[in-house]
């Protein structure tokens, strides 16, 4: 049995030089996470687990020598690689918990990226027989809609043009109509049930958050940009939808199960007319095509503005019928 750990005596100049090889760091992490769920495995089978050669695999060993962590290997029939027993650290990286909220996460995020990138991550912290946890993680997180096809083109050209600080144009449709827009992406973010990019208008000359169901014909830019430094206000993004307005609406007993469905059991109280719902909206489009979608299970109190806007559109619908 022989250590591979030799960083101790080998030339520093030569350590630092292995260390500055181009090797990627998710492999590494890979080999480590492997030897931590494994009592032994040979180079061979990391070779050909990594798609590398032999010889990558041995200079990704002296690598993890050189950060600390003692590598033993086993010469002979039934040799291999293994961490060095009594070596405080535990055998696995994660413990059960976290290791089953990361597969969910995970495999969230695999709904709308490529798979074959998700899997290869998931492989990684995949365990033996006897793991703490099983890849067969009970939860399960669809982050698609129905254009998924087009929501993962959307979302990987935005994430390729963050990562080049590249700019994106394309086109989009709002409540006041049809607009083409240039912007310096920085995030891509899923909130309100719906997946936005965030970034500075230049047409506007502001922070701005669009909603990628209303944007279509997507372009990468040539043009780059310099990275500006966010407001923190800015990164607040709740406060997009600030003000708030209070609903007071009687719905009818039918409706029950979609209020409970939607905002839970405390958002009415029964009442000998009906279900009396109480609640603050911040987004005033949203709130009138909700309470569209109830017909006539429902009656706005107050606000006014509100009550009038249904009334309105309701007598639009029954005009279109005449």
């Amino acid at each position: 049995m022989l250590l591979s750990c030799f960083c101790d005596t080998m030339d520093l100049s030569n350590s630092q030089n292995q260390m500055t090889r181009p090797m990627k760091l998710d492999r590494l992490i890979g080999i480590l996470t492997i030897l931590l769920q494994k009592d032994r495995v040979s180079a061979p089978e990391l070779a050909e687990k990594f798609e590398v050669s032999r010889r990558t695999i041995g200079r990704d060993i002296d690598a993890l020598c050189v950060a600390g962590i003692p590598i033993v290997t086993h010469q002979g029939i039934g040799g291999g690689i293994s961490i060095a027993e009594g070596f405080k650290l535990d055998k696995s990286v994660l413990t059960a918990d976290e290791l089953s909220g990361t597969i969910a996460a995970l495999k969230g995020i695999g709904s709308i990226s490529p798979q074959s990138h998700i899997g290869r991550t998931l492989d990684k912290l995949h365990a033996n027989s006897d793991s703490i946890v099983s890849l067969c993680e009970p939860i399960i997180i669809d982050l698609s809609s129905h254009y998924k096809g087009q929501l993962t083109q959307k979302i990987e050209l935005i994430k390729r043009a963050v990562l080049e600080t590249r700019l994106i144009e394309f086109e989009y449709y709002y409540e006041k109509g049809d607009t083409h827009r240039r912007i310096e992406p920085y995030f891509i973010i899923f909130q309100w049930t719906a997946w936005y990019v965030f970034g500075f208008c230049l047409e506007r000359q502001d922070w701005r958050l669009f909603k990628l169901l209303r944007l279509w014909n997507l372009t990468l830019c040539k043009e780059s940009y310099a990275q500006r430094e966010i407001p923190p206000e800015k990164r607040d993004f709740s406060i997009r939808y600030a003000s708030e307005m209070k609903l007071t609406a009687l719905f009818d007993t039918s409706a029950k199960y979609q209020l409970i469905e939607t905002y839970g059991l405390d958002c009415f109280t029964e009442t000998d007319k009906g279900l009396l719902f109480e609640l603050c909206f911040t987004n005033h489009e949203f709130l009138i095509g909700w309470l569209l979608s109830f017909g006539d299970k429902v009656k706005v109190l107050e606000p006014s503005d509100i009550a009038e806007a249904v009334k309105t559109i309701a007598a639009s619908i029954l005009s279109k019928y005449e």
